[in-house]
């Protein structure tokens, strides 16, 4: 769509990275009010908030460009716009990186209680996925598949073909605002969920299941070949670490259940 936001002859401000910022600047926001509704330390869950910010990044781009490689679909032409704001990362990347680098803040940060301040968390990944997808979507980024459909759109800027390899001149699913809108729908749904009684670890194990169950269907819209896939073309990438995530979030689902039992 309009993968430049600003163009001069000194400076281009790519509208992808703008609205990255946005994302992580709303979820940012986000935990920190949620931080004084659940009775924590605001600061604390900023700095763990900082930490899944950096982690995140790092784990996005390292992910797209590892299943890049073994793809085959990289360049070394191609790193550098790896390397930028200009286009997406893998989120899964971006979501074990952010686990990661949570996982080491917790870990040096033993007084701040885990699975509450995960469930602070979790409306905040989906706001900022929400706002992040629209990113993708100025930026051609994620692209779709090819489509008769009235909503199709159609890129023509030549900068979306080099930074995210989008087809031009053909009408695709805009699948990138099929999952902005999902999540969305996700961050009210977890709002919801976290005003009513419920025990610690509910709404960030809710989250995990829900998108999870989202990506899985919405990667059948996608028309981009470097997400990767597995088992012979079977799954994507995506597909197969959402069908991970769904057996880690019955997993925790059951050790929950058993805590509060016990």
């Amino acid at each position: 769509m309009h993968p430049r936001l600003v163009t001069t002859s000194f400076l281009t401000l790519y509208t992808f990275g703008v609205l990255l910022a946005a994302a992580y600047m709303s979820a940012f926001g986000w935990m920190v009010r949620g931080a004084r509704r659940a009775g924590l330390d605001p600061d604390a869950l900023a700095s763990l908030g900082a930490w899944a910010i950096v982690g995140a990044l790092v784990g996005a781009k390292a992910l797209l460009i590892v299943r890049s490689i073994f793809g085959g679909s990289m360049s070394a032409s191609d790193l550098w716009s790896m390397s930028t704001l200009t286009s997406a990362g893998d989120f899964y990347g971006g979501f074990i990186g952010g686990l990661t680098a949570s996982a080491l803040f917790f870990w040096r940060h033993p007084a701040v209680p885990v699975w509450r301040a995960a469930d602070v968390c979790a409306p905040a990944i989906a706001l900022g996925q929400a706002i992040g997808r629209v990113g993708c979507f100025m930026a051609g980024d994620d692209y779709g598949r090819p489509t008769n459909l009235p909503w199709a759109v159609t890129f023509t800027d030549p900068e979306a073909a080099r930074l995210g390899g989008t087809p031009l001149g053909v009408p695709l699913h805009p699948v990138q605002l099929y999952e902005s809108a999902a999540c969305l729908l996700l961050f009210f749904i977890l709002v919801a969920l976290g005003r009513r009684t419920h025990r610690d670890g509910e709404i960030i194990v809710a989250y995990t299941l829900l998108y999870a169950v989202a990506r899985f269907g919405l990667e059948f819209f996608r028309g981009d070949a470097d997400r990767g896939f597995v088992f012979g073309g079977w799954l994507s990438t995506s597909q197969f670490i959402a069908i991970v995530m769904v057996v880690a979030a019955i997993g925790a689902i059951g050790y929950l259940r058993r805590r509060r039992s016990a």
